[in-house]
Parts: structure tokens; sequence; C-alpha cells
């Protein structure tokens, strides 16, 4: 943003997509909560972007500045990503005006309304200058509009084009027997939601889904995509491992360091089943926790940030699978064939310990997270 936009925007009154403040709590929880609510309510309300502004006082528009210590990105998009659900796609920058720093947070529209609150799964909305809770009419127009919500197609704003590596693109495109090439390249992309077109920024932007499964460089606009491996058995290699990349590439390099990591006779396949099961269906809308494996003696761990829902026996395969665009694209893309097979993951997993011991799988509803937890490596024989 410039100083001429940031000087309309000043000029305005407050509305359903503008909020000036003078400053945000963001070290108290109020603060933060207050902070979710409003950004979910200017996504929710009609009119593309929306904007508030920190540092100006809402009545007098008077500019008072910020400390830029007091805020960053980095800071402002976990809060928002934790707590508004599907996530809603924001910008965080500042503005040096009268000889003061003002802050910028720009709510995109991302098309996944509507948005609501972890928290109490409330629905907000802007009336005025002020936040309201969402009505019964208004929540069912704003689903109507929206028709499914997808959270793969939700746009990654500061992504675009370039990131994509048009290999894993042109592949999947000639899995469906489509062939893809520079000229309508990005026309399939964006029919198949691999990108989205900004008419805000003028430009294609990747989605959530199409970046995770199509760029090698994904980290750099989601930094919670990555399997961190806590090494707890072999002293002879890092500590802590972290892979990134596109998720195949993640899948392949994976497998190969468990083998390296594991003994030779330990399952490998089974805590290989655990990761694979982790990567397709965690929930990718958790932006501050990433897939871990714990390798150790007494157990070994595979955690995935997001329960899986619904269902009293996760093992009786009663639940809902998260993804399913990621999914498909996945299966078109894997020359292992590994995601397609008859026998059940989770059966998997137990059959492979069988004469070994017990391999448990903890939901947890209270930290929001997927468990498999297999016998440690003294459980094998050597």
């Amino acid at each position: 943003m410039d100083i001429k936009r940031l000087e309309t925007l000043i000029k305005k009154d407050e509305g359903i997509k503008l909020d000036f403040k003078q400053k945000l709590e963001l070290d108290m929880e109020s603060g933060k909560k207050e902070l979710a609510k409003d950004v979910c309510a200017i996504a929710n309300s009609k009119g593309g972007r929306g904007y508030i502004v920190i540092g100006v006082e809402d009545k007098t528009k008077k500019v008072v500045g910020i400390e830029k210590k007091n805020y960053n990105e980095e800071q402002i998009q976990q809060i928002i990503s934790s707590r508004c659900e599907p996530p809603i796609p924001v910008v965080y920058e500042t503005i040096d005006y009268e000889e003061k720093t003002v802050g910028i947070i720009t709510i995109y529209d991302g098309g996944q309304k509507p948005y609501q609150l972890r928290e109490n799964g409330a629905f907000y909305i802007r009336r005025g200058s002020t936040t309201d809770t969402m009505r019964k009419q208004e929540i069912a127009s704003a689903l109507q509009e929206s028709l499914v919500l997808n959270i793969e197609l939700c746009p990654i704003i500061r992504s675009s084009v370039e990131c994509f590596d048009t290999k894993l693109v042109d592949r999947y495109f000639s899995f469906h027997r489509i062939e893809s090439n520079k000229e309508n390249r990005n026309t399939l992309m964006e029919n198949a939601g691999i990108i989205n077109f900004d008419r805000d920024l003028g430009k294609y932007v990747g989605t959530l889904g199409g970046i995770l499964v199509f760029s090698k460089a994904n980290n750099v606009y989601i930094s919670h995509n990555m399997i961190r491996i806590i090494n707890k058995i072999n002293r002879e290699e890092a500590q802590v491992i972290i892979i990134r990349g596109d998720l195949l590439s993640m899948l392949d390099t994976c497998e190969e360091t468990l083998k390296r990591l594991l003994p030779v006779d330990y399952p490998v396949e089974a805590v290989y089943e655990g990761v694979k099961n982790a990567v397709l269906y965690r929930d990718y809308t958790i932006f501050n926790k990433e897939i871990e494996i714990v390798l150790g003696h007494d157990s070994i761990s595979v955690i995935s940030p997001g329960i899986f829902v619904k269902g009293k026996d996760i093992s009786s395969h009663n639940y809902v699978k998260r993804n399913m665009w990621i999914y498909e694209k996945l299966i078109a893309l894997d020359d292992k064939n590994r995601f397609v097979t008859k026998e059940r993951g989770f059966s998997k997993m137990k059959m492979a310990f069988k004469n070994i011991g017990k391999v448990m799988f903890i939901n947890s509803l209270s930290s929001d997270f997927f468990k498999v937890v297999y016998p440690g490596t003294d459980r094998i024989k050597r």
C-alpha cells in the first residue's frame, strides 16, 4: 500500500470494510479475541477487500502512530489463522506517515464465507462501524453464495504463478489426457482451482491446496507445511530433521529418512503409513503446528494437527476425510500408487505389529491433534 491509498482511507468514515484502531492489545488474550472477531466481521461483510488501520484515532482521525516492535505480520497471521475458520487471507504492512508509523491489516475476499471464530463458533458481520453477530438468514445467504466451502481453494495472497513447478502441473493434466502448455496453463490451473485470479491485486495467486501439491518452495508461503522428525534413537544422525517441499516429495524424503534411522527389522512401512495419513488428512488451517514424528526406544509417535471428525472408535473408519481436493491431485501425480490400496491404513498399522505390541490411535479433541503411537525400537529383537 502507498501513502496516497492510506490518505484515501483516512479521509473515509469507518464502515463495514474499514476500522480504525488507536492500538491493538496483542499481548492480552482479550486483544487477540477482539482482533480475530473484527477481522472475521469485515471478511464476512460484502464489498471486496477490507482494512484495519492501526495508529489512527477512530473519531478524530488523528494519526497517533504505533511502535513497530509491538506488531509483526507473523504474530498477526497466527492470531487470525488459529482463531478464524476457514482461513481468512490477510496481509499486514506498515507505512511511515506524518513522521509516524501506521499499521494496516488488509483483509481479502477469500471466497470462503461465512467465516467464524473457532473458540465459540460464532459468525460476525459489520453493521456500519460496529461488529455484530450474523443473523440466521445472513449465514444462510453467505453459505448459498459460496455453495461449497473448500479450504484447499483458499487463496494465498502473497503467492504468484511463479512459485509453481510447471512439470508437476503438466503431469497432472497429462494424467487427465489434457495437454498443458505455456499458452493455456494458467487457464487450466484456474479452472482446476490450483490458482485464483484476485481482482483487487490484478494477478493470479496460488490456492492453499495448489501450493501444497504443486510448489516445491511452498514453505515460503505456508511455513507450517513441514514434517519434523525428533530423533532419539540414532546418535549418528541429527536430533531434529526438518522435511519440506511439495507433498509427494516430502513423503519420498520422509520414507528414505525413516528407513535410514530405524533398525532394519523394524516395521518402517507401518510408521510410513501413519505419515501418509498425516500428510493427506491433517488440518492445514492450523498454521502454528506441523506434522511431528518422535522416534524413541520406548515408543514411536506420528502426530498430525487436527482431529479426525466423527465416530467414537477411530479404527472403525467412521470419520470424515479432509482434503479430498488434495487427495485427487496426489492420486493423479503418484507414480508409486501409495494411496491406492484395498487394505485400510489403520488395519495395516495394527497387522505390522501383530506379534510385537499394540498400536494406539489417539484423537485429542482438547488439543486438536490425531496421534498414532507405535511400540518403540526396544521391542524389536536384534
